[in-house]
């Protein structure tokens, strides 16, 4: 039986008895291991397409119900109780990771690519995959299962929200060379595609329409479709007015993501990254 066919056994039975328990704990321990080599992700571009490795996701889920409360404190002053099978993520200096002092985490289970730079505090969850030469500043959060490409500038305070549950949903994925600025929300299975800019202060969720004032369109989620942010767009947040009666007369208009334009020569210098802080 294939370590996928036993944690979707796993995962689909009731109480385990404590044979099976121990089965079930291997088998978790196996996928976390894969998880951590980015061998097996939650999330995979497939024929152009991202799809929910579902089975990955379960494996999660899974490990939660079989962890026990444990203390994981550092030092009295700094008191951690988490499920012991979600300890911080094993790390060594070869893997090529700035992990800057200062209160960061990362859990097991999550993959960080060569070259990342974590600035504190940050935060990645189990199940999160952040490819080659990316920047998580300083109080940046990246959800369990979200999935980001390679060259990430995710600026300080972004909110990359995983997509755990419901186990079918694609995660959120940022593509390669995006940008994120600061106080930014990304969540709901949104799918940011290569070299869009996401200006500081812009939440996108999937119920959040975000109208391209370049192209005249309006990109929203569908029953079948996540929102997907197109390749070099420059999003800022912006407004609309309310057209209701009481909209109109008190004048009130509702947040709404806008594209102003495409990545272009200006874009790019405004959002490189400096090589001397690798």
């Amino acid at each position: 039986m294939s370590l996928e066919q036993d944690i979707e056994k796993y995962f689909s039975a009731g109480e385990l008895s404590p044979a099976e328990k121990k089965k079930a704990m291997a088998a978790f321990k196996e996928m976390v291991k894969l998880l951590n080599a980015g061998t097996v992700r939650s999330a995979e571009k497939t024929g152009g397409v991202w799809k929910a490795n579902t089975w990955v996701k379960k494996g999660i889920l899974l490990g939660f119900r079989l962890g026990k409360n444990k203390d994981m404190s550092i030092f009295k002053q700094m008191l951690f109780f988490d499920k012991d099978t979600l300890p911080i993520k094993p790390m060594k200096l070869s893997d090529g990771v700035r992990i800057v002092p200062g209160g960061s985490t990362i859990r097991t289970g999550a993959y960080i690519g060569k070259g990342v730079i974590c600035m504190p505090p940050m935060y990645v969850n189990i199940g999160a995959y952040v490819d080659d030469n990316s920047l998580i500043d300083s109080h940046a959060l990246v959800g369990s299962c979200a999935q980001l490409g390679k060259k990430i500038h995710l600026s300080a305070a972004a909110q990359i929200g995983g997509v755990l549950e419901p186990i079918n949903s694609v995660p959120v994925i940022i593509e390669d060379e995006v940008m994120i600025g600061g106080n930014s929300g990304i969540y709901e299975g949104t799918i940011v595609q290569r070299r869009a800019v996401i200006g500081a202060g812009c939440i996108i969720t999937g119920s959040t329409p975000v109208y391209d004032t370049v192209k005249g369109k309006i990109y929203r989620k569908t029953k079948d479709e996540p929102l997907v942010i197109p390749e070099g767009a420059v999003v800022v947040a912006g407004s609309r007015p309310l057209v209701n009666q009481y909209g109109i007369e008190n004048h009130l208009s509702v947040y709404t993501p806008v594209i102003i334009k495409y990545r272009d020569e200006k874009t790019d210098a405004g959002t490189a990254l400096e090589e001397s802080l690798r």
